[in-house]
C-alpha cells in the first residue's frame, strides 16, 4: 500500500484506539477536493455541485452497508462521532421506568447519558461485570439480570477501549432476544478493524465512530437500526432534514429522523474515500496484520521485568490495542516519557472507562499505558515501542 501522509519526522503514532492517523492518501485527497472544488450542502441546493456531494454521501452509505451486511443502506444514519450516535440511540429508545443491562467495560459516552436517564427519567441500570484475565464479560451474570425483571435494552461494548478485547455478541444478542429486550452494541473500537455483520449477530442497534477503524476524519459517526425499528425510536434531534420541507413534523423513516442539520460534508467525502480503500485492502487482511502486531507487542511487553500486560491472557479476539502498566511508574508520567525520550505518541490515564479500571486494579497507579496499532504502524514502530519501555522499565526498577 502507497505510504500515506506520516507524523512529524522522529515520531511513531501508536494512538489509534483514539483515532486513525495517519489516514489513506485518498481521504486527504477527498476532503481536499470538496473543500476547494465543491463547497456545497448535502441535499440542500438545486445545482450540480449539490447533487455532486448528496451522491457521494448515498455512496458512503452504500459503502458502509457493505461493511456491516446491513439490509440496505437506509439502514445506516450519519451522526458528527460515535458518542452522538449513542446519545440518539440511548434517548430515542428509552422511556420513563424502563431498565436497561450494561456491563461494566463501557465507555463514559454510555455511562454518562445513562446516569442522566437515571435521574431525569428514573431508568433503572444494572450492570454486569467482566473476567480481569481474559477481559470477556460475565454472560452468567448477564442472564441472572435479564431474569430478573423486564429489560427493555441490554448495552454492550463490542471492544473495550482500554484492554481491545472483543466481546461474544452473538450470544449477548439471543440472551438480550430470550428475555425480550433489545440490544444497543457500541462498536468504535471494531467498525472497520474486524470484519462481522449485523445481521448474522443480530444487532439490533449500533453506535460507531467515522474516524477510528473506519480512517475517515474526526467529526464523523454512524448509527444502525435495524429494518423494523423505526417506530420504537423517537427522534431526539429535529429541524431541517432537506427532505417533507412542506411538513412541520420530523420524518419517522431512516435514515433522515436522525440527520437534522447540514451534515459534515468535507469529513463524509473523506469517510468515503476512506470506506472505498478498506473494501479494496480488506478488512479481514487488516485485521490480521494487526493482531500479529499486537500479539507480538503484548507478547514482548509482557516478558519485560516490571510490566503487566492487560486483556492478552485469554486468547481473545484483540483489536489491535496493548495495555498495561510499568512497576514504580505513574501511567501518566510514563506517557510523557515515552514521547519526549522516544518519540512515541500513545495514550495514558482512564481512557474515559473507569469502571474497567477499577476492575483491572490499574486505577491507583493512573490507568494503563496504551499502545495501538493502524494499519500503517510497521514493525520497526513496534520494535522501537518495546525497546523504549524496556528502558524505562529498568530506570524504575528498585
Amino acid at each position: 500500500m502507497p505510504d500515506p501522509a506520516m507524523p512529524a519526522e522522529g515520531s511513531i503514532y501508536l494512538d489509534n484506539a483514539a483515532t486513525s492517523f495517519p489516514k489513506p492518501n485518498s481521504v486527504y485527497d477527498a476532503v481536499d477536493k470538496y473543500m476547494r472544488h465543491n463547497g456545497a450542502a448535502i441535499g440542500r441546493g438545486s445545482h450540480s455541485a449539490s447533487d455532486s456531494v448528496t451522491r457521494v454521501v448515498g455512496q458512503c452509505r452504500q459503502r458502509l452497508a457493505k461493511i456491516l451486511d446491513a439490509e440496505s443502506s437506509d439502514r445506516i444514519a450519519f451522526t458528527f462521532n460515535c458518542t452522538d450516535s449513542l446519545n440518539l440511540l440511548l434517548r430515542g429508545v428509552l422511556r420513563h421506568g424502563d431498565r436497561v443491562v450494561t456491563t461494566k467495560l463501557e465507555h463514559n459516552s454510555v455511562l454518562r447519558p445513562l446516569h442522566q436517564l437515571r435521574s431525569s427519567h428514573n431508568v433503572d441500570v444494572a450492570q454486569v461485570d467482566f473476567d480481569p484475565e481474559s477481559g470477556l464479560v460475565n454472560v452468567n451474570q448477564l442472564a441472572e439480570e435479564l431474569s430478573r425483571q423486564p429489560t427493555r435494552l441490554v448495552v454492550l461494548n463490542h471492544a473495550s477501549n482500554v484492554t481491545g478485547v472483543v466481546q461474544p455478541v452473538a450470544e449477548v444478542a439471543a440472551l438480550a432476544h430470550k428475555h425480550g429486550a433489545l440490544l444497543l452494541l457500541d462498536a468504535a473500537q471494531t467498525v472497520g478493524h474486524l470484519p462481522f455483520s449485523v445481521r448474522d449477530v443480530k444487532v439490533d442497534l449500533l453506535a460507531a465512530a467515522g474516524h477510528k477503524g473506519l480512517l475517515g476524519p474526526l467529526g464523523t459517526g454512524i448509527l444502525y437500526v435495524r429494518d423494523g425499528l423505526d417506530g420504537d425510536i423517537v427522534a431526539t434531534r429535529s429541524g431541517g432534514t432537506g427532505t417533507a420541507s412542506e411538513s412541520i413534523e420530523q420524518p419517522v423513516d431512516m435514515p433522515t429522523k436522525f440527520e437534522s442539520g447540514n451534515m459534515n460534508a468535507p469529513g463524509l467525502a473523506g469517510l468515503n474515500a476512506a470506506t472505498e480503500w478498506l473494501l479494496e485492502n480488506g478488512i479481514e487482511d487488516l485485521h490480521r496484520r494487526a493482531t500479529e502486531q499486537t500479539e507480538r507487542l503484548a507478547t514482548v511487553l509482557q516478558e519485560i521485568c516490571g510490566v503487566s500486560v492487560y486483556g492478552h491472557n485469554g486468547g481473545s479476539i484483540n483489536t489491535g490495542i496493548a495495555s498495561f502498566t510499568i512497576k514504580n511508574l505513574d501511567s501518566r508520567e510514563a506517557a510523557t516519557i515515552v514521547e519526549q525520550s522516544f518519540g512515541i505518541q500513545c495514550r495514558a490515564g482512564l481512557h474515559c472507562a473507569p469502571l474497567v479500571h477499577e476492575v483491572l486494579g490499574t486505577a491507583a497507579s493512573g490507568g494503563t499505558l496504551r499502545f495501538s496499532v493502524g494499519p500503517f504502524t510497521t514493525d520497526q514502530h513496534i520494535n522501537a515501542a518495546v525497546s523504549a519501555v524496556n528502558e524505562i522499565a529498568q530506570s524504575f526498577a528498585v
